[in-house]
């Protein structure tokens, strides 16, 4: 797996964090406790910082980078979707990021908010809490109801299971 210092900034990995052999992780990250980290996903704090909180699923390729002497945060039990960029953004305890979406510099996604696949979420913008965003840009088009956070819950646990499966029984094939 490809973990890097870079000019003395280090990445720190919580307890039970995986991060996939393909996978990047580069300068001053900090990944929670049982951080599963998959395939082809580049994580650069090179002059930027990057917090990731624990139980969050970071699908295969995803890119999370912040501008220089910025932070991007992303909470706890978060789920960011296969290809999906965060670039000096936030990303609030309990969000789904859609696959291929764009979280762009300053923008917020609230707790428990929603960013549909392929959703641009532009400069500054803020998606309150609760909120389904969907479009290029991002608009609000609904809110979450108690079905929905039942569903994910039961879908971000089976993802923090990776942490300990793969690192159990993750085999090279030749």
């Amino acid at each position: 797996m490809g973990i890097y210092s870079f000019e003395g900034r280090r990445p720190v990995m919580g307890e039970g964090t995986y991060i996939f052999p393909g996978a990047t992780v580069i300068g001053k990250v900090h990944l929670g406790k049982n951080v599963w980290v998959g395939p082809g996903a580049v994580i650069r704090g090179d002059y930027g910082e990057v917090e990731i909180g624990a139980y969050t699923a970071v699908e295969e390729n995803c890119v999370i980078h912040a501008r220089p002497g910025e932070k991007t945060v992303v909470g706890e039990h978060v789920t960011l979707g296969h290809g999906c960029i965060i670039h000096t953004g936030r990303v609030d305890d309990w969000a789904v990021v859609g696959m291929g979406a764009i979280i762009s510099d300053f923008a917020r996604v609230g707790k428990w908010a929603a960013v549909g696949e392929g959703a641009v979420v532009k400069n500054r913008t803020d998606i309150p809490d609760e909120s389904i965003a969907v479009g290029i840009p991002a608009k609000v088009v609904g809110k979450v109801d108690e079905e929905y956070m039942k569903m994910w819950t039961d879908y971000k646990w089976n993802y923090n299971s990776f942490c300990d499966r793969y690192r159990k029984n993750l085999r090279e094939e030749s």
